[in-house]
């Protein structure tokens, strides 16, 4: 039952293919730091591979054929892809799915202060963080406003060469006798996690020639010296701060990790290793007998809830106008797709890390560079809240990757009784699909800088790739 680490298992051709797949997966995290950027870049590469957008299809009631390839967008945060197949739909498809939302800091709706000559803006942590790990680090912010007009500003700063960046500050060493013997979950409270955005006043007036100072600005003068570049820079308001999507991120781009450059270091790879791997394995595959689907959503990190999460009917709508373009449509028909379908929901698992080894059963875990991983079920403790794949299908999907050399492992994640996690698998699975959980391991999971195995990442994509083209049970 050892697994043999797979780079070993390479020949020339394969470790030039992996190392070009890194280089793009690493593209792809330095420009979709947040959901938006994702499906900016998803739509941009995919309308170059022969994609048309669904809607556009619609008013032209183009009727859909096999090889035909079409999209759809929901609120600018998840994206559906479908792949039309030789058999009819009804009779099921082949489904990816991942999420592209990743753990970060929320700017408030009210956000901007001033105290002790400091201009800040509020947060709120979006999904499981560790608050402390967010302190000192170089922060960006990117987003969206959107002003009252309708016009819409993107926000982009602290990523490029020359852009200043944020920091939530922390309290120095010296002075931290109390704070240290505090429980790591209370060392930085969560209202703490606010970003300082500035520290020069602004000042009214001019110099004179004559030597005289300029006027103060009174009171909060630092605050509106922030908002006077704002202002210059982005033609926006304080008030225009109600209406925007700004997620505070960690700055800078993704990394080879180690001497031998065999990982990856870098930002919300949970769970955009898996959503970039479904969509380089959309772009490679062939003919495919059943329709092969992508789907990928947002708030997955918050419980899959909201609109743009997986808990929505966006998904199922998009299935059903696509059915009808493929003059398959009924409600029955929808159902019967959705029921035959099999599925892999492609979130990460925890990786081994040997500095913690006592919260993994070594047995059950799984290791960076040993391939793609499977988790026959997640959730916590007592499998609460997960999709518990059963064996068939399982032991069907191992039949798919002996028969295309596609390595992987088996793990859960950490302990029994250590805690947890879910995906959208159980989702899917209402309406009677077969789905497993299935991924890459990242050591680091949820902090502001996540480890992969560029080995694992690319066997990733191969099993993805094997998947859509072989999945019919």
């Amino acid at each position: 039952m050892e697994k043999k680490n797979v780079w070993e298992c390479y020949d020339e051709k394969q470790l030039e293919e992996l190392e070009v797949h890194a280089k793009e997966y690493m593209d792809f995290l330095d420009n979709g730091k947040t959901e938006r950027e994702c499906v900016d870049f998803i739509v941009n590469r995919i309308e170059k591979e022969g994609y048309r957008e669904l809607q556009a299809l619609m008013k032209e009631k183009k009727a859909l054929k096999k090889g035909d390839k079409v999209y759809a967008v929901w609120m600018n945060k998840s994206v559906v892809m479908f792949q039309m197949g030789e058999k009819p739909m009804c009779e099921g498809m082949n489904i990816l799915g991942a999420h592209i939302d990743s753990p970060r800091l929320d700017v408030k709706q009210n956000p901007m202060y001033e105290e002790g000559g400091f201009a800040y803006l509020d947060t709120h942590y979006y999904g499981g963080v560790k608050k402390y790990q967010w302190v000192t680090i170089p922060l960006a912010i990117h987003g969206v406003i959107i002003k009252k007009d309708g016009t819409c500003v993107e926000v982009n700063i602290g990523d490029k060469e020359d852009d200043p960046v944020f920091f939530v500050s922390d309290l120095l060493i010296h002075l931290a006798t109390e704070q240290l013997e505090k429980k790591a979950s209370k060392v930085i409270e969560g209202e703490a996690l606010d970003i300082i955005i500035g520290n020069k006043p602004l000042s009214i007036g001019k110099n004179k020639e004559d030597g005289k100072e300029s006027k103060e600005s009174g009171k909060d003068a630092v605050k509106k010296g922030v908002l006077a570049i704002l202002k210059e820079s982005y033609d926006i308001e304080e008030e225009d701060f109600i209406s925007a999507e700004l997620e505070v991120v960690p700055a800078g781009k993704a990394k080879e990790a180690g001497f031998d450059r065999s990982m990856i270091l870098a930002y919300g790879q949970d769970d955009r290793v898996c959503a970039f791997s479904s969509l380089k394995a959309m772009l490679e595959i062939g003919e495919v007998e059943r329709t092969a689907c992508c789907i990928l959503v947002d708030k997955e990190e918050i419980g899959s809830v909201g609109a743009t999460g997986m808990e929505s009917k966006f998904f199922e709508n998009m299935v059903a106008e696509v059915m009808n373009l493929a003059g398959e449509y009924s409600e029955l028909n929808v159902r019967r797709c959705l029921a035959s379908s099999c599925m892999l929901s492609s979130d990460v698992s925890s990786a081994f890390d040997p500095s913690f080894a006592s919260s993994f059963d070594k047995k059950n875990v799984a290791y960076l560079g040993n391939g793609m991983v499977f988790n026959k079920f997640t959730g916590a403790r007592g499998k609460s809240g997960s999709n518990d794949a059963n064996a068939e299908y399982l032991g069907h999907i191992r039949s798919i990757f002996a028969k295309e050399k596609v390595h992987f492992q088996t793990a859960e994640l950490g302990k029994v009784d250590l805690g947890g996690g879910g995906t959208i698998a159980y989702i899917l699975a209402l309406y009677g699909m077969n789905v497993i959980d299935s991924g890459v391991a990242v050591l680091n999971m949820h902090a502001p800088w996540e480890a992969t195995s560029k080995a694992d990442v690319y066997e990733a994509k191969r099993g993805y790739v094997a998947f859509l083209e072989n999945a019919s049970m």
